[in-house]
C-alpha cells in the first residue's frame, strides 16, 4: 500500500515508483508465463497488445493482484475496473520507441481519475529504455497530439504531442521484475529504444474509478477488480476459463474491434 508521503507525491508529481508489487517468484512465475506464451504463440503477439486479460489466466490473475490493487486503491478508491492491459516489450539492440504522450489523448474516458500501474517483467533501466516521465504535466489539461504512424513506435498511432518536452526536466522510472510505477493519465511519458543486449518487458494496467465514462464510444467495456460497480458505465467482462479458450478469443475479438473505433477515430472527431 502507498504510504501518506508516497500518496502525496504522486498526487503532487504525477507518479510513484517503485513499488514492489510481486514477490521475486511471483515476477518469476508472470515472467515464465509470458516467455511460455511468446514461445508457442509467435503468431499471436496481438494478444499481448490489448487487453490480454481477457485471453490469458494469468493476465486475468495479474490485474487482480492484491500488491497492484492495495496501491491503486489509495489512488482512486476502492471500487476498481480494468479497462485495460497490454505489454510493451523491446527485445534487445530493439529500435522501437514511446514517443512524448498522454495517455489520455484517444481513450475517450471522463473524468481523468485514472492510473496506469506499470509492471516489470524484466529490468527496466535506462540502458534498455525505460520508461520516462516530465513531473507534474499531468496539472496541465489535454495537450494536443499529432500522429506519426512511426514504423518503430509501440504506440497505436505513433501520436506525440505537438509541444517540446525539456529533457532536463524528465525523470527515468528504473524499476526491478515485480516492481511497478504508477502514472496519472495526464502525465506526459516516453521511452527510448532500447540498444542493450538484455530485452525489456513491461505490462501496462488501466485502472479506473467506477464513476468514469466513455463520452465518445457508443460503449465499452471493463472488468470490475475490486469493490462494487454502481454506475453500470461499462459493459462487463468475462474472465478466461483457460488459455486462448474459444470463448475468451471471441470476446477478445469483439472487444478490441469495438475499442479500435475510439482509439483510432479520426483525430478532430
Amino acid at each position: 500500500m502507498l504510504a501518506p508521503d508516497a500518496l502525496e507525491f504522486y498526487r503532487r508529481e504525477g507518479y510513484f515508483a517503485p513499488i514492489r508489487a510481486l514477490s521475486s517468484a511471483e515476477a518469476q512465475h508472470f515472467r515464465s508465463s509470458f516467455d511460455r506464451f511468446a514461445t508457442e504463440h509467435p503468431d499471436r503477439r496481438d494478444i499481448l497488445r490489448n487487453k490480454t486479460h481477457l485471453v490469458l489466466t494469468w493476465a486475468d490473475t495479474l490485474i487482480r493482484h492484491p500488491g497492484i490493487l492495495d496501491a491503486v486503491e489509495k489512488v482512486i478508491g476502492p471500487d476498481i475496473l480494468c479497462w485495460g492491459s497490454s505489454f510493451f516489450t523491446k527485445s534487445a539492440h530493439d529500435p522501437s520507441y514511446v514517443s512524448w504522450h498522454q495517455d489520455s489523448t484517444y481513450w475517450g474516458l471522463e473524468p481523468p481519475d485514472i492510473v496506469t500501474a506499470w509492471v516489470a517483467f524484466s529490468e527496466s533501466v535506462p540502458k534498455n529504455g525505460a520508461m520516462r516521465v516530465v513531473p507534474r504535466s499531468h496539472l496541465a489539461d489535454q495537450l494536443p497530439h499529432r500522429d506519426t504512424f512511426a514504423k518503430d513506435n509501440l504506440l497505436s498511432r505513433g501520436q506525440e504531442i505537438s509541444v517540446e518536452v525539456d529533457e532536463k526536466q524528465t525523470v527515468t522510472l528504473a524499476l526491478q521484475p515485480g516492481e511497478m510505477s504508477l502514472h496519472h493519465v495526464r502525465l506526459i511519458h516516453g521511452s527510448d529504444p532500447n540498444p542493450s543486449d538484455r530485452c525489456r518487458i513491461g505490462f501496462a494496467i488501466r485502472y479506473l474509478p467506477t464513476y468514469v465514462k466513455q463520452v465518445v464510444g457508443k460503449e465499452d467495456s471493463a472488468t470490475l477488480v475490486r469493490g462494487a460497480d454502481i454506475y453500470n458505465n461499462f459493459l462487463p467482462e468475462r474472465s478466461p476459463a483457460a488459455d486462448l479458450h474459444p470463448d475468451a478469443l471471441a470476446l477478445w475479438e469483439a472487444v478490441v474491434n469495438r475499442t479500435k473505433t475510439v482509439l483510432m477515430r479520426p483525430a478532430a472527431a
